[in-house]
């Protein structure tokens, strides 16, 4: 008896493994994945921007990658004695303009000399809204709750999206030739717009991606993030308690439909390597000072080794020396 509807996957046009470096930009679901990444020490450059919702705004960020001239001070605005970005969420945000602008360029600097040579660029689009800024016309990445009046809401058509898209992507390719994208669209519902309204905006997205992957199917892909959430996890115990997020199990599952798509044989191997090993870092003993934890830092030690013998990127000579350190 069948309890559940799957949504099937076609055979990736590629897969994601631990050789390449990995940039992800996008909604907060692209930081669920990132965080997943990171925490398997995968190379990841995760939202260099903070988080981002529509596709204009992570094209915007992308060219700002891909030319990556530094921001100033006339950049920035100040509002309740912090400064702020309309191109980055608040996470860049300041009370000091200068620590402002440290913090924006310092990972315009390093992302922007990444994006030349990362091997996958994970993008989730979130909505197909945005919040044009009525003084200058400029489509704002975050709006960081200026009055409404500010600013001119419209929602893209899904040929802006594919028109911006199509025009930036060959830009990209021309930087990084042997780079792959893979394109998601965020399983969180943006219900302040209204079930209708989200429903439009999702739809729009999931159009545009389409048209994208009908141009470059060799070079692109697509995760069906938002259908396995609306179908496969159809009841409420897989929301959070506004009944709109995704609630940890239902990350932890998409991130593991994410994972039997993406990852080869040989890579899931290293992922359980890999969480062996930080399980045992993360242990906390009862007596450190016994021979029985010492003997369990050294295998840990040996495995650490091991693995950095073919993959020296996982485990830097500060985690072995840390370890050490530990057992004297």
């Amino acid at each position: 008896m069948d309890l559940q509807t799957l949504v099937t996957f076609q055979r990736p046009s590629f897969f994601l493994s631990y050789e390449e470096e990995h940039l992800l930009l996008g909604s907060c679901f692209v930081e669920n994945i990132g965080r997943e990444l990171e925490a398997l020490r995968f190379r990841t450059d995760l939202n260099p921007f903070g988080v981002l919702y529509n596709p204009a705004s992570i094209a915007a960020a992308l060219r700002r990658l891909l030319h990556p001239v530094p921001y100033k001070a006339s950049d920035l605005f100040q509002r309740d004695g912090i400064y702020h970005s309309f191109d980055h969420h608040s996470r860049f945000s300041s009370p000091s303009g200068e620590d402002c602008l440290q913090m924006i360029n310092g990972r315009l600097r390093t992302s922007g000399e990444g994006l030349y040579h990362v091997g996958r660029l994970i993008i989730t689009f979130g909505t197909a809204y945005v919040y044009r800024l009525k003084s200058t016309g400029q489509v704002v990445a975050n709006c960081h709750k200026l009055p409404e009046q500010s600013f001119l809401r419209t929602r893209l058509t899904a040929e802006e999206v594919t028109d911006e898209w199509k025009d930036l992507l060959p830009a990209l390719w021309k930087a990084n030739p042997s780079l792959k994208i893979l394109f998601t669209v965020s399983p969180i519902r943006h219900w302040k717009d209204g079930a209708h309204a989200n429903q439009l905006s999702k739809s729009t997205l999931l159009m545009a991606i389409e048209e994208l992957r009908n141009l470059f199917p060799e070079r692109t892909d697509y995760f069906p993030a938002y259908e396995i959430m609306m179908d496969e996890l159809r009841d409420y115990r897989f929301y959070a308690d506004d009944m709109i997020h995704p609630s940890p199990l239902a990350v932890r599952y998409i991130w593991e439909r994410f994972g039997d798509h993406y990852f080869t044989e040989e890579t899931r191997t290293v992922i359980k390597e890999v969480e062996e090993i930080e399980r045992a870092l993360s242990h906390k003993p009862f007596n450190p000072g016994s021979p029985a934890h010492k003997r369990f830092l050294m295998q840990t030690l040996l495995k650490m080794e091991r693995i950095r013998e073919k993959r020296p990127y996982l485990y830097s000579g500060n985690d072995i020396d840390s370890v050490r350190s530990k057992m004297d």
